[in-house]
Formats: structure tokens, sequence, C-alpha cells
């Protein structure tokens, strides 16, 4: 029986083996692995959690698109049957995977200050590369768990008493309501499609300068609502540090990037997905249907998603900082 890397480059034509499957990151999302073989390597993603074919055009288009503008970021191949997704048969898992462009490089320093410059500039291209958007955000991006949701995952959790169970109880009496008197829907005229997970750990530094990775999360996004997140994420979030916020948003509008932060409202998307994703990972490591390392990773993040929740005098006071540059 041929192993699983054999089997994956058959699915992409790749050529003759042996190839070997090396584990390197998991994410929210999925496993990264490392296939090596034939002189070559990829980066295959693994989506755990994908019941049916994703849907990978969007990513492949937008991608394609900013690559013409210049924004450096690995290809995803298509399989040989002309699908960017393929799927292993199921006494393999039956998991979909991705396959894309190896990257050799290091991790991003987002208190480098030309990286900065560089993240500025890459999300004005991006945001030109995807204006007129004509679908929607998904919910995750333009609201919160319902409140009886809330009710419920805080029971469960008071129960089960984890090691973040008083974090939550905090983030439900405080966090909570305090965060999502700011997220409203998106205006539909001023949507692009764009990344919409431009963070440092999805930058790679290379000899050719930095490649954008992890295009999973493309789609349609209001820009000024992507610009609060990507300046709060890489300005050092509660701690901010002002310059690096000045930078980054500098080089966004000398790069003709069209948004700007005018309100607490352009940071809706920043307090909705921050208070979504507390929730799916606190419900998903107390799920007795999901393995216990999915159990433990999302036991992690919770405790992270918790301890890191934006702070809205924070963002009031990185708010201000910034309307000078406007």
């Amino acid at each position: 029986m041929r192993n699983t890397g054999d089997f994956i480059a058959d699915l992409y034509g790749l050529g003759p083996g042996p190839w070997t499957m090396t584990p390197v990151t998991r994410g929210a999302l999925g496993q990264i692995w490392k296939l090596s073989g034939n002189g070559s390597h990829w980066a295959v993603k693994e989506l755990i959690f994908a019941r049916e074919e994703p849907v990978v055009e969007g990513e492949a288009t937008l991608r394609d698109t900013a690559a013409g503008l210049g924004v450096s970021a690995p290809r995803l191949m298509p399989a040989r049957t002309g699908s960017h997704a393929a799927r292993l048969p199921d006494d393999r898992g039956g998991s979909w995977l991705k396959l894309y462009d190896w990257v050799d490089g290091t991790p991003a320093d987002p208190a480098d200050p030309a990286l900065l410059d560089w993240c500025g500039r890459t999300l004005a291209l991006l945001h030109r590369a995807g204006e007129s958007a004509t679908d929607l955000p998904v919910d995750w991006y333009e609201e919160c768990y319902p409140e009886a949701d809330w009710a419920d995952l805080h029971d469960r959790v008071r129960r089960a008493a984890p090691p973040w169970a008083e974090a939550l109880s905090r983030c439900v009496a405080g966090s909570l309501p305090e965060l999502t008197r700011f997220v409203s829907r998106s205006d539909p005229a001023d949507l692009v499609v764009s990344h919409r997970d431009v963070q440092p750990q999805n930058v790679l530094l290379t000899e050719a300068g930095p490649v954008l990775l992890d295009w999973d999360n493309a789609g349609p996004v209001e820009a000024r609502r992507e610009l609060a997140h990507v300046v709060f994420v890489w300005s050092g979030g509660n701690h901010f540090r002002p310059e690096a916020a000045r930078r980054l948003f500098r080089a966004y509008r000398e790069a003709d990037g069209p948004a700007v932060l005018d309100d607490l409202n352009s940071f809706s998307m920043l307090f909705a997905t921050a208070l979504n994703y507390v929730h799916i990972q606190a419900a998903s490591a107390l799920d007795p249907d999901v393995t216990p390392a999915q159990r433990a990773f999302a036991s992690g993040q919770t405790t992270t998603a918790l301890n890191t929740l934006p702070d809205p005098s924070a963002v009031t006071r990185l708010l201000t900082e910034l309307k000078p540059e406007h």
C-alpha cells in the first residue's frame, strides 16, 4: 500500500517518488505538511474540519490578481482533476487538501520598520486587486454569536471547569457586551475582496523579500475594517506601538489604499472575529466528538484568545494616534 505522500503526489501529478510527509505546523483550520520527493518540496494544507469540498476559486483569483500587482505569494496548485482542492479517500482519513509552493524563509518581525512599510503597501495592493466586490461578507466577520449561545457555552464551561473558566466568565460579563455594541453590518458600497488574515505569522521573509501565506480566508470585507484589524495586530495589539501604527497606516495611504479609520465602528471586524474565535475554540475544547488532540489545541487557543481580546480603551487610543495621519 502506498504511503500518503505518494498518494497525494499522484493526485497532483507530481511524478514518481518516494514522497515523504513531515508535519510543520498546526493552525485553526488545518495541519501544514511538507511534502518532499522527486527533488522538490511542496506545502500541503490538510483541512481538518472541512466536510465538503472547499470553495477556493476566489482565493486563487485574488492571489493571482494580487501577484500581478507585485504581491509575492505561493501558488495554489490545481490537482489533476483541475480543481484547486483534492480529497483523500476515507481509508486515509478523508481530509480535503490544498497544495502550494513550498516557501523557505524566516518569521516576520512586526517591529521591523521596513516590514511595516511592506505591510501597508501590500494591504493597499490587495484592496486595489479586489475592488468592487459583489458578494457580502459571511456572518463570522459581521456579527457575534447570539446571547443565548454565549449563555449556553458559559453554563457548560462552569460545569466542566477548564483552567480558563474564570477568564471566560470575565469575558461574558465585560468584554462581550463592551465589544458587541461596536459590531455592525458592512456598507456594501465599501466592500473589496481581500486576504482577511494579514498577520505576522502569515508572512515569511525570503531572500527575494516578504511572502504572504495562508489565503484561505480570502473574501469580501469592508476595506477600513481590514485596515483597522491589520494596524491593531501589527502594531502590538492592546500594547500597541504608536510609531509602528502610524508607519503602517502612512505606507497604506501612500500606496493609494482607499480606506480611512474614522471611529470605533472601523474595528467591527476585529471585535467580531476576536469574540467568535473565543466562542468556537471554547466550544471545541469541550466537544466530546473531536479528538483529544483537537480538544487540547482548542483549549490552548481559548486561553490565548481570552488573554488578547481587544480592549476598547486601547483601540480608542490607537484611533487617536492615527487621526492626524488622515
